[in-house]
């Protein structure tokens, strides 16, 4: 039974790490949000259509926009950190 825990917190690890990489996309995508970068540069357009549809789901449910500041990579950066915590939690009670 040891080995099959072993397992599963090996694919929460790695479940918790993809989660982190996500938010530093967030949070890169948000900052180049500043600079207004080329939207032909293949990063940039790797970026905008890995978040993208997680910026449609959170500003189809709340309003995001306030005073032309844009608060979706927050509530987005802060339900992933939820996740990670609730992970966090069933993995380290096994």
């Amino acid at each position: 039974m040891s080995i099959l825990v072993e397992i599963i917190q090996g694919f929460g690890a790695i479940i918790l790490s993809l989660i982190n990489i996500y938010i530093w996309l967030v949070i890169i995508t948000a900052l180049l949000s500043f600079v207004n970068p080329d939207p032909y540069n293949p990063i940039v357009q790797f970026l905008y259509r890995v978040t993208n549809p997680a910026y449609r789901l959170v500003r189809k449910y709340i309003k995001t926009n306030f005073n032309g500041l844009d608060l979706a990579p927050m509530i987005i950066i802060i339900a992933l950190q939820l996740l990670i915590v609730v992970i966090n939690s069933l993995l380290h009670t096994l």
